[in-house]
């Protein structure tokens, strides 16, 4: 079931991608494994798949324990600055820099490991109150704060749009972060890329692709949803 899924998945995104005119090799599907065993994220492994997310440094921890070293690990949730000492070196891609005293815990303690860690700042492009992101007007002067820093380095943009039931809903929002991200782009600055817009998960992310994501977050399309076990 699972690889089946997944091969929909990917085909879900071919088309999208065929009907944006892009090539499918510029979007990384990230298979988000929350609540999931990892007994189901290996038959995802088995089926090809070898990217991973997790919403929860403890988790992430426990499955990368046991699952194989090729796995390359994504931390998609919301990070503690408390947390950062457990993840730094375990997770090839942070998503969810939303405050410069998170770039400044995660500065410090890859500084002490030697390391340069890559990161996406968060952006809280609908605005809501319940979720995290830096508002879309503070992004720039943030990623200014955070180029300084030797041991991180800035990728791109991430994104968690409001859930709605038809997805066209939030066209306007990915529209909104590509401009966001060509914007920042063209301010050229030091130590900061805009190679990655992190959008669209498994309700939105065809929407997404079309206007720009290249990379997409889905974890009930691959692993199921709460009626069929535990939800993400």
């Amino acid at each position: 079931m699972i690889a089946e899924n997944l091969a929909q998945v990917h085909e879900r995104i071919r088309k999208a991608c065929e009907a944006a005119r892009r090539d499918p090799k510029e979007v990384t599907l990230i298979a988000v494994g929350k609540t999931k065993p990892a007994e189901l994220l290996m038959e995802a492994y088995q089926a090809g798949e070898r990217v991973f997310g997790e919403n929860k440094v403890q988790e992430l921890l426990e499955k990368e324990s046991r699952m194989p070293a090729d796995v390359r690990w994504h931390m998609i949730g919301h990070l503690q600055r408390n947390k950062v000492r457990q993840i730094i070196g375990k997770a090839e891609l942070i998503h969810s820099v939303d405050t410069i005293r998170l770039a400044e815990a995660i500065e410090d303690e890859a500084a002490k490991k030697k390391l340069v860690v890559p990161v996406l700042i968060e952006v809280n492009i609908g605005q809501e109150e319940s979720k995290f992101g830096a508002a879309p007007d503070e992004v720039l002067s943030m990623i200014r704060s955070i180029s300084v820093m030797d041991h991180i380095k800035v990728q791109g943009l991430m994104t968690i749009a409001p859930y709605v039931e038809c997805p066209e809903d939030n066209r306007r929002l990915f529209a909104k972060m590509k401009t966001l991200s060509e914007d920042i782009r063209k301010e050229e600055i030091r130590n900061v890329r805009m190679d990655i817009l992190s959008m669209g998960m498994t309700n939105d992310y065809e929407v997404a692709i079309q206007e720009g994501a290249t990379m997409v977050r889905v974890g009930t399309g691959i692993f199921g949803s709460r009626e069929q076990g535990n939800s993400i």
